[in-house]
């Protein structure tokens, strides 16, 4: 349980995170190129007063008690009841949050009437079913990403999305992540000149699996490795890094191609453990995504190359193309080590951008800037997602919509089955016309 002091600190820093996005790019500009934050500001935080939202975890295992953590120490955020049918995390979440009621019927839980919000964090084939039984329970809701399992799933929590008034969030922390929040609006106000294509890539060294204590909980409890229940590391990784994107470019891609392959845990997995795909858009740019569970040297991160310069949003760093000539007399030395004066025309050398200083990295955000190397299964610290569930408890309380962050999710998680349409099939696979809503841009 979290101390006053704790709860007292994080208050602060959630209201220093709010006013800080007012001085990223200019209040108003700044909201128009990151429109769910129109419903976290300083002012709305100061609506809800002394009021708290009741919250109820649907899915306790690690995520759950990660958000449950977090939750412990937003003080607009009250915890009434947990959900799980695996008795051993229900215990222990309710060790953490001992005065809330539990539950292992979800349906039974969204009877109560002693319930506002659903945060719902269980494997991916439950998404779908458990936020439409939420919404049409009248509870506001929150899931974690992907969406769902299969683009009809998307469709149709779209569209109950569009014929309720409770609110609805998922997952995608970066939305929320002060350094990718003020590199994009950098990116877009002309920082690194045109996008002329993104790269991608999350890497890890692990089996991707969770100890079974009996046979039987092989597939419940390693969800992740079947298809019945996962798209594997397009719907777990890649979906934050398509959806940054997405942000970056303001659109979608038209079209996907890649491969997916089992290659180095065989142990009767059917996800893939090594994928690349590349996501086409209309403008001929293109973002390439890689992710093997094999290798961890590279961690993860995005690169968004510009004409001008390169963004490296994870790390919260940036560089540009043009950079300032080495001293005279070390591109001299560095002539003479390469023994180019043996083809230097009469003229003499001319000065080649090659033996130009070492780049620097420029800084997003001044002084310490929170990365991870992307190695957790569960969720890093500082990564946007405290800031996320805080707005979802503030929404609760105001029954204010967040602005694009369904919209958002829905692009991003129908970019990944696409991707594991296109690797199955290997094949080019275009964004299909009857999944197209009207925020999608191509």
């Amino acid at each position: 349980m979290s101390t006053d002091k704790n709860t007292k600190q994080v208050d602060l820093e959630l209201r220093q995170f709010i006013k800080n996005l007012g001085y990223i790019a200019g209040g108003t500009a700044l909201l128009i190129t990151v429109p769910w934050l129109q419903s976290f500001t300083t002012d709305k935080l100061s609506e809800i007063k002394n009021e708290k939202a009741r919250v109820a975890i649907l899915g306790t295992g690690s995520r759950g008690q990660y958000h449950i953590l977090n939750l412990l120490r937003i003080p607009h955020a009250e915890i009434v009841a947990l959900c799980d049918n695996y008795p051993p995390n229900l215990k222990a979440a309710s060790d953490l949050c001992p005065k809330a009621k539990t539950y292992t019927d979800y349906r039974k839980m969204l009877e109560s009437k002693d319930i506002d919000g659903v945060i719902i964090c269980t494997p991916l084939n439950w998404h779908a079913p458990m936020v439409l039984d939420s919404l049409a329970a009248g509870k506001h809701t929150f899931c974690e990403k992907s969406m769902a399992l299969t683009m009809d799933e998307c469709k149709a929590i779209y569209e109950a999305y569009l014929h309720t008034d409770r609110v609805l969030y998922f997952g995608m922390q970066r939305l929320f992540d002060e350094k990718y929040i003020k590199g994009l609006s950098m990116i877009h106000s002309g920082l690194i000149g045109d996008i002329v294509g993104i790269r991608c890539h999350w890497f890890r060294n692990n089996d991707w699996r969770r100890p079974v204590p009996s046979p039987e909980l092989e597939r419940k409890i390693n969800w992740r490795l079947y298809w019945e229940s996962s798209g594997g590391l397009t719907t777990e990784l890649a979906t934050h890094q398509l959806e940054v994107s997405n942000w970056a470019m303001k659109r979608i891609p038209e079209s996907v191609v890649g491969m997916g392959d089992i290659v180095f845990w065989k142990d009767g997995r059917e996800v893939y453990d090594s994928i690349s795909l590349t996501y086409h858009y209309r403008n001929g740019v293109k973002t390439t995504y890689e992710s093997l569970i094999s290798n961890k040297f590279n961690g993860l991160g995005e690169q968004v190359l510009g004409h001008k310069g390169t963004m490296e949003l994870e790390k919260g760093q940036y560089f540009f193309e043009d950079v300032a000539p080495a001293p005279g007399i070390l591109q001299l030395i560095n002539n003479v080590e390469k023994r180019v004066f043996s083809t230097v025309p009469i003229a003499g050398p001319s000065w080649v951008p090659e033996t130009a200083s070492k780049q620097k990295p420029h800084y997003v955000i001044e002084g310490m800037v929170h990365t991870t190397s992307g190695g957790s299964m569960v969720g890093a610290e500082n990564d946007g997602s405290d800031n996320l569930i805080s707005a979802f408890c503030q929404s609760v309380i105001t029954g204010e919509k967040a602005k694009d962050i369904v919209e958002e999710c829905y692009s991003s998680t129908m970019l990944c089955l696409l991707g594991n349409q296109a690797m199955k099939e290997q094949r080019k696979v275009d964004f299909p016309d009857e999944y197209k809503i009207p925020h999608l841009k191509f």
